[in-house]
């Protein structure tokens, strides 16, 4: 097999398994492609580009950028002469991670802890043994949650070096 179909090979599969990946941080497998071909592209493509490549619908390819865009995944260039819209990823892992880690504490940590937050503030006063044990567990999961939401909040400020050797220290790994 020559160079170049082992590349466009190679390219297909990282494209499927990255869009397979797409469920583990919230989003579809179809959103999940878009991306991943946005983030190997050398240059920036156009709806009706990332519609052929990845043989999808002119309203699945929009909807999935426009909500890349909201994540701030991906963003539009404007290229002169042209009309229409290009769209390219943003390449920096660092700012990848963090990004999607400020979106799903936007989109689930958030909304769990204020429900956590309710429960727990409805039950304050609560006397039968099934009740003080429902109020007990809803502060430990709001405990934790707040414990999730401060260190995503933390780590989502860091710059890439210093998360990297704070990564290594917690979990032990000597770089």
């Amino acid at each position: 097999m020559s160079a170049a179909g082992n590349f466009k090979e190679t390219k297909e599969a990282f494209i499927a398994q990255w869009g397979a990946l797409g469920s583990s941080w919230g989003i579809s497998r179809t959103m999940a492609q878009v991306h991943a071909l946005l983030m190997v592209s050398p240059e920036p493509m156009s709806t009706d580009e990332v519609m052929d490549e990845l043989v999808i619908s002119r309203g699945n390819a929009h909807t999935n950028l426009k909500e890349l865009v909201g994540w701030g995944l991906i963003r539009i260039v404007v290229k002169k002469g042209e009309r229409k819209e290009f769209f390219e990823a943003e390449k920096d892992v660092w700012k990848m991670f963090t990004m999607v880690l400020k979106e799903r504490q936007r989109r689930e940590i958030d909304p769990a802890l204020s429900l956590l937050q309710d429960c727990a503030e409805n039950t304050e006063g609560e006397t039968s043994a099934e009740g003080m044990a429902f109020h007990q567990q809803m502060k430990e999961l709001e405990e934790f949650a707040q414990l999730a939401s401060n260190a995503g909040d933390k780590i989502s400020r860091l710059k890439y070096g210093p998360a990297l050797k704070m990564a290594a220290k917690l979990l032990g790994v000597s770089k």
